[in-house]
């Protein structure tokens, strides 16, 4: 197999990698600020990089199964670059998926805020319903008066 496009699809994917570590701190950001739609569109574009990503590991999935015998096909200089342009991606996948957890924790944990919320906003008028009725006494029946 020809290193050249797969050390080509490696260096495009840290790249592609990069933008999407940036990505996720703009998504950060976002969430932190709660700013849904900038988030939105943030979300957009990421899925644009992560398109880009899929179609480069078409290239570099098959040299990855067989990583060790492809290295050794190579000059050291070149194996050396190949190396390093792998172990840069592993290690924005891993900044970009701890970013990614702990942004979901955020949300998580708003949701479950809100969901409190609307329990208690729930309990608040069952409370109003019941004092009205203690006070006032039970509604009565409405009716219809329009022909």
């Amino acid at each position: 197999m020809a290193q050249e496009p797969v050390v080509a699809a490696l260096e495009q994917q840290v790249g592609c990698y990069r933008k999407l570590a940036k990505l996720a701190e703009l998504q950060h950001v976002y969430v932190q600020q709660s700013q849904t739609e900038e988030l939105l569109g943030v979300l957009q574009s990421r899925q644009t990089v992560l398109d880009q990503v899929a179609d480069l590991e078409q290239v570099i999935g098959p040299v990855k199964q067989q990583w060790a015998g492809f290295l050794a096909g190579m000059l050291p200089s070149d194996r050396s670059t190949a190396e390093s342009l792998l172990a840069e991606t592993r290690k924005l996948l891993e900044e970009i998926t701890t970013s990614d957890r702990n942004d979901a924790m955020v949300l998580q944990q708003r949701k479950l805020n809100l969901g409190k919320q609307i329990n208690l906003a729930a309990s608040a008028r069952q409370v109003n319903r019941n004092y009205a009725a203690a006070a006032y006494g039970a509604p009565k029946g409405r009716m219809d008066m329009q022909t």
